[in-house]
């Protein structure tokens, strides 16, 4: 019997993920996440220091303005610390998210001359990112260690830091479900883009990054915050890191149910679109 080396298969069904064919392009796959963490910082002067560099500025941005002109509660922790710690996590969620969101725009030269699995080019993304965010919590650890014995700061973690894997799978979820969802939607509506990256500036601030839960004494307001994803995923980090926060299972979980409800419904449309988007991008 005659060996082919290619078969073509009829598509399956939309919310189909075909990790064996991902599997079959890891190489593929590797190579676009050493493609992103190179030409990133490529051409700069400072390079890769732009890694510490972002989460510092920032840091320090809103220590003068929120932690010393607003002066907001920050659960008795040390200003910087509680700032950087609420970035770090930020960071990669937001990166992840803006990259993501225009996979099918970014990448339309090379998605109409060769096939291969379109997942790979945002998974590429998530993974690459990662080594920015190892980079940056190294940092945050430098900072926590100069707060805990030269600041001479009681700052308690627990056994709940144990889920930072768990957190950071959730927050790289949630960019990619979010991101594709986008990325498929501007192949027809451009002007999405625009919209979006406003939506991402204000996202921030209905996130607890520069002030804790309890802070918010409104029972309406925090009940409506506990509905953002993010809110259990940041709390959780800072109570596991530090003591302070407000940990619960049970929004952690919605926020993991939401997860898993976003990656199958941009999955769908995803798939949908990728079939017909070089008629419309």
């Amino acid at each position: 019997m005659e060996q082919y080396t290619t078969v073509i298969k009829p598509k399956g069904k939309l919310w189909q993920v075909d990790f064996k064919e991902i599997w079959e392009y890891r190489d593929l796959l590797s190579m676009f996440v050493k493609r992103d963490i190179i030409t990133q910082y490529k051409q700069t002067v400072l390079g890769p220091l732009w890694f510490l560099i972002q989460p510092i500025l920032t840091t320090l941005m809103q220590f003068v303005v929120f932690g010393t002109i607003a002066d907001l509660s920050t659960d008795s922790l040390p200003k910087p610390l509680f700032y950087l710690a609420g970035n770090v996590m930020w960071l990669y969620f937001a990166d992840c998210l803006n990259k993501t969101s225009t996979t099918f725009n970014t990448n339309q030269a090379i998605f109409g001359k060769v096939y291969f699995p379109r997942l790979i080019v945002p998974l590429a993304t998530v993974i690459s990112n990662l080594v920015r965010f190892g980079i940056q919590l190294l940092l945050f650890v430098v900072f926590y260690l100069y707060y805990v014995f030269i600041g001479g700061y009681e700052i308690q973690p627990n056994i709940y830091i144990l889920l930072l894997p768990v957190l950071v799978f959730m927050i790289a979820g949630l960019a990619l479900g979010f991101g594709i969802l986008v990325s498929s939607m501007t192949t027809k509506y451009r002007d999405l883009t625009i919209l979006f990256t406003f939506i991402v500036q204000l996202w921030m601030y209905g996130t607890p990054v520069v002030y804790p839960m309890s802070s918010i004494t409104n029972s309406i307001l925090k009940t409506i915050m506990w509905f953002n994803p993010l809110t259990s995923i940041f709390e959780a980090f800072k109570y596991g890191a530090m003591g302070q926060g407000e940990f619960s299972w049970i929004m952690l979980g919605y926020s993991f149910c939401f997860m898993l409800l976003l990656l199958t419904i941009s999955i769908i449309v995803f798939n949908s679109v990728q079939r017909s988007f070089m008629d419309t991008v």
